[in-house]
């Protein structure tokens, strides 16, 4: 998938070893960069939908229309999909398959 980032400063994190492991240890730097490399190397959702590890999910609320796959410790990688409009099935859900680029926001605990 094509992989974008909400801003440069995240775009430079998550393309940095030694900054992800100065803000997330060590752990936390591998499994990042594991779902960066996922994402990236997917065809589309769907497959990122598959993977039991990544536990991608469509958010609700005052968050509906964003994403998040697991990281680290509570961590997740928020995103939301790049096409506008996003791709929908006829029920009205996100067509994951259709979903082939994606927009980086974040890596937090959204539970805090």
């Amino acid at each position: 998938m094509l992989l974008s980032f909400k801003n440069s400063g995240l775009r430079v994190l998550c393309n940095s070893e030694k900054l992800l492991r100065k803000q997330f240890g060590e752990k936390g730097m591998k499994k990042i960069r594991q779902r960066l490399d996922e994402l990236d190397a997917a065809e589309n959702l769907a497959v990122i939908g598959l993977l039991p590890g990544p536990r991608c999910e469509e958010l609700k609320g005052s968050r509906a229309g964003e994403l998040s796959v697991r990281a680290h410790d509570g961590m997740r990688i928020i995103f939301r999909p790049m096409h506008i409009p996003a791709p929908l099935k006829p029920d009205g859900g996100l067509d994951w398959v259709a979903v082939t680029a994606i927009h980086i926001l974040s890596i937090e605990d959204y539970h805090d």
